[in-house]
């Protein structure tokens, strides 16, 4: 371990970063009476199910980057808000295809417009550095995309 400290660390501010960036996002949810985790799935489903794709659990979790089985279980708390519904897949009885409601569009939308606003604020003093949002973007889906370290 090096002698630099704390402050010399990107692992230290990252984990900082990313903790006041959850504490907005948990604020601007709040509202529409959704955790994060509900929010990025409904959100996903929304957006897959806008392009013509019904999902089952397994590819709702597959786009938002999440566990299956936490992702079953937070379906189930979002079908209880009345915000999405699963049908049995017909190509699979064990399958459920998962479809937003009326409601979760409203609430979906809403959302993702706060979650927006509270992006372009928080990620605001980077976008506009000297790099801008592309290299921003660029940076974070290669931390995001890169394969763990043997």
């Amino acid at each position: 371990m090096s002698g630099a400290g704390p402050d010399q660390s990107p692992g230290f501010w990252l984990w900082h970063a990313t903790l006041r960036w959850q504490r907005e996002i948990a604020a601007a949810l709040t509202p529409h009476d959704l955790t994060h985790v509900q929010f990025v799935l409904l959100s996903c489903a929304w957006w897959l199910n806008e392009r013509g794709s019904t999902p089952n659990q397994q590819a709702l979790a597959r786009q938002a980057g999440t566990d299956v089985k936490m992702t079953s279980q937070v379906v189930r708390r979002l079908e209880a808000k009345g915000l999405l519904v699963r049908e049995a897949d017909p190509a699979d009885s064990r399958a459920r295809l998962l479809r937003i409601t009326p409601e979760g569009t409203r609430v979906a939308l809403a959302a993702i417009t706060e979650v927006e606003r509270v992006d372009a604020e928080f990620f605001r003093p980077a976008a506009e550095g000297e790099f801008g949002r592309g290299a921003l973007l660029g940076l974070l889906r290669g931390l995001a995309e890169s394969p763990p370290a043997p």
